[in-house]
């Protein structure tokens, strides 16, 4: 699993702007299998999602959200070899 963290490099407006985009490009994320889970930083300086690949497809696949596209974010990328969960979890460690 890859955590993806990213932190917004545009003012909050700009970031408004270009959610919707960003939030349907994160669902069809769901849909394909690829995103297991995004949320936002609190305060909102940025976001996380957990996506299933390597983390060569991972990288790949961020280049087409829309926060990447205009510049907005920095991106952090963290693989995880998930080994531990709660019940009702146990798909984050396949």
């Amino acid at each position: 699993m890859i955590l993806v963290l990213l932190t917004y490099k545009l003012s909050p407006e700009a970031i408004a702007e270009l959610r919707a985009g960003h939030r349907a490009w994160l669902a069809e994320g769901v849909a394909a299998g690829r995103l297991l889970a995004a949320g936002r930083k609190v305060p909102v300086t940025g976001g996380m999602f957990m996506a299933r690949g390597t983390l060569e497809e991972v990288r790949a696949w961020v280049t087409s959200d829309p926060f990447s596209v205009a510049g907005a974010a920095d991106y952090e990328f963290v693989e995880i070899e998930v080994t531990m969960t709660a019940p009702g979890l146990e798909s984050l460690s396949q």
